[in-house]
């Protein structure tokens, strides 16, 4: 079972979330919690997943984030927003959160980006990470100097960061590509380590901003008409 904490100031959020996801056989929420209580019930319930409101009156999502992230073995951890423009979520993501949600997401598609987030997947939605980038200043300026160290990826470490970008796991992966989960996890290592970064949310991020999944979809798209 996925051990889910749900945080956030509105009830009606939190008891939604809560029956979305508590359909799923496989996902349990053991808890939820507003803003002031969020810290000691994550300490308390110990969850796989916590989906963390990134705006909340009482107490800030991002200072229950950093606060989440000191404790020993730390849940993962997704931003719920309203906006996907929010200003928070770069610094979120930078902060150590696995990705965000919208707050409207189709409750379809809810468990399964739960799962993703359990199997240490990011879930960041390519479109929304764009506009984030765009809307910031000073994101451009790393451009070049972010494509520069993406070139010095492998071919084969470039197809795999294209897939973390797209939220698989390792094992995920691995059978997309025909590897062995040892073996990508070797891959994300280096990966991680030619591009300076610290998390595979960062990478993803990075990924983007050097175009990299643009031209994987340029490239998927001329396949498909050539067949």
């Amino acid at each position: 079972m996925i051990r889910v904490v749900v945080v956030d100031d509105e009830a009606l959020v939190r008891s939604g979330f809560g029956l979305i996801l508590g359909a799923s056989e496989d996902i349990e929420v053991v808890a939820t919690a507003s803003g002031a209580d969020a810290v000691e019930t994550v300490r308390r319930e110990r969850p796989d997943v916590v989906l963390l409101d990134i705006r909340m009156p009482d107490v800030d999502g991002l200072t229950v984030l950093r606060e989440l992230r000191t404790t020993p073995d730390p849940p993962v951890v997704a931003m719920l927003t309203t906006f996907d423009t929010d200003e928070y979520i770069l610094t979120a993501l930078n902060s150590g959160a696995a990705g965000f949600l919208l707050k409207d997401t189709e409750p379809e598609q809810l468990a399964h980006l739960v799962r993703t987030l359990a199997a240490d997947g990011v879930v960041l939605s390519p479109k929304a990470s764009r506009t984030l980038l765009r809307a910031h200043p000073g994101t451009e300026a790393a451009v070049d100097e972010d494509a520069a160290r993406v070139r010095l990826l492998t071919s084969r470490e470039r197809d795999v960061l294209v897939l973390v970008a797209e939220g698989l796991s390792n094992t995920d992966i691995g059978a997309r590509i025909h590897l062995g989960t040892g073996t990508v996890k070797d891959h994300v290592s280096a990966i991680l380590a030619k591009l300076r970064v610290t998390s595979r949310v960062q990478a993803a991020l990075l990924a983007q901003r050097a175009g990299l999944l643009d031209k994987h979809a340029r490239s998927e798209t001329g396949r498909e008409a050539g067949r």
